[in-house]
């Protein structure tokens, strides 16, 4: 009787779990219960009993079923300080790319040297600091980038004051919450001017002035000469105000009213009924400032959602012990407690950890991501170049990242390239939103900065010289934030 013979394809794909060959591929599972009937056939044949032709449980594949932030992270909290590179802030910060020189218009090193943070003189950061200081790549430029001091200042501009990095000892907090989580060395500001553009990035991924636009929010709003002391920079800017429009091949010849219409990471929270809270400080004299991006989004600053926009920033501290923390909440500074350059007193790490301490003692802690980055760069020299230029205007220079949660990985230093987009890639995914289609689209999610199998890291205060009792106790109006 001759030998009868069952044919098997070639190889076997891992991924499918399909063999393969030549021909059409045939699925594993077809094969294994071929396998089985072909044998049970030939034990009949030669008298034995019949057998099951039941297929068994497939072979593991070794691959254990993904976690989605949607499963562990229930609360974001976007705290967004001022005006600061890794170089400056995070000098000799273990595992991290930090430069301790730089190189000057003419071509000499610069060592970099210390100074406080509360520091007595500003450094241009508009868009034309950053095309002086990038200088086509050569990153040459930051001796050419102009410097303010303040009036009371004594012995002002040291020598090479770009060139400058913070005193460790004065930001002793934020190298506690960087070294026991996740920092990133390759945050990069999403847009290359100073704070208006940046807090329109935070929140929806751009400055169009409105959907479909090629066009770029470059600078700060700049008002009328006769615009009243304290005037709002948004959509209730006095008439005559303008901010400067940049297109995809780098002109700024065109301006616009600073009120813009687009989609934002906020509307699409809105369509799930997510809660948010968006806490910033009016200015001193009491009206909305550049600091807050709802502001200049016409259907954000007249829809019922600016009932959302607290103007007391310390009120976070008070809804987290309250129980009242919203899903989504970007946290503003006053100027005081900002790290802006000439503008603020040395509390800002104190600021900072004292939200987290906030979280980290609260029953939010088990379910909480805390993204604290800067809204750019300041001026100051940093060695890394944008890792791309797009439309003129994306990317920026690089700003701290350092990414608190239960389940951010211990001491890691990420490389990968971030910006602001990331951060709401991550505020997407985790809620299951859909792409803004801004610079989101483009963005990674964070996902290397935290390890979603690991055991919920049990928290571990941070340090502080002042504590939350402080900012809620400070009475002081909080300094508006700068204007340049």
């Amino acid at each position: 009787m001759p030998t009868a013979r069952l044919a098997f394809p070639a190889c076997i794909q891992a991924s499918s779990g399909k063999y393969q060959s030549s021909r059409r591929c045939t699925p594993l599972a077809t094969w294994l219960r071929r396998l089985a009937l072909f044998t049970c056939l030939g034990a009949a044949a030669i008298g034995f009993a019949a057998c099951s032709t039941k297929l068994p449980n497939p072979p593991a594949t070794g691959l254990a079923t993904p976690v989605s932030f949607s499963q562990k992270i229930k609360h974001v909290i976007v705290i967004f300080q001022e005006n600061r590179t890794p170089d400056n802030l995070f000098h000799g910060l273990p595992g991290a790319d930090i430069a301790n020189s730089g190189i000057n218009s003419v071509g000499q090193t610069i060592q970099l040297t210390p100074i406080p943070l509360a520091n007595d003189y500003d450094v241009d950061h508009r868009h034309k600091a950053f095309v002086d200081t990038y200088d086509g790549g050569k990153m040459d430029g930051a001796d050419k980038v102009e410097i303010v001091c303040d009036p009371k200042a004594v012995g002002c501009p040291p020598p090479m004051p770009q060139f400058k990095y913070v005193d460790p000892s004065d930001v002793k907090p934020y190298f506690q919450l960087a070294e026991q989580y996740a920092f990133g060395d390759r945050m990069f500001q999403t847009n290359q001017g100073p704070s208006f553009p940046a807090h329109q990035y935070i929140i929806s991924g751009t400055s169009a002035p409105a959907t479909g636009s090629n066009l770029f929010a470059a600078d700060n709003t700049v008002l009328p000469g006769n615009a009243p002391a304290g005037s709002e920079a948004g959509c209730n800017a006095p008439p005559g105000s303008f901010v400067a429009l940049i297109d995809p091949s780098g002109n700024e010849s065109s301006t616009q009213y600073p009120c813009f219409e687009h989609a934002t990471l906020i509307d699409l929270l809105d369509s799930q009924m997510i809660d948010w809270r968006y806490y910033a400080p009016y200015t001193d004299t009491q009206t909305p400032s550049i600091w807050i991006g709802p502001n200049a989004i016409q259907h954000l600053r007249f829809g019922t959602d600016w009932t959302k926009v607290v103007s007391n920033q310390t009120q976070v501290l008070t809804d987290i012990s309250n129980g009242q923390l919203t899903p989504v909440s970007w946290v503003i500074p006053s100027g005081q407690a900002s790290d802006h350059a000439k503008n603020n007193d040395g509390s800002g790490p104190s600021w900072v950890a004292s939200v987290v301490n906030a979280v980290g003692n609260s029953s939010y802690w088990s379910n909480t991501a805390i993204i604290i980055t800067w809204d750019d760069w300041g001026g100051w020299y940093d060695h890394v170049p944008p890792p791309a230029i797009y439309d003129s205007y994306e990317y920026g220079f690089r700003v701290p990242l350092i990414v608190v949660s239960p389940y951010a990985k211990r001491g890691y230093v990420s490389h990968v390239t971030h910006d602001f987009g990331s951060i709401l890639k991550f505020i997407e995914e985790t809620f299951n939103l859909p792409s803004l289609g801004y610079a989101d689209t483009r963005a990674d999610d964070l996902s290397d900065c935290f390890d979603l199998t690991q055991a919920q890291r049990s928290f571990q205060p941070v340090a502080t010289k002042f504590d939350a009792r402080h900012f809620l106790n400070d009475k002081r109006p909080p300094l508006p934030p700068d204007d340049d």
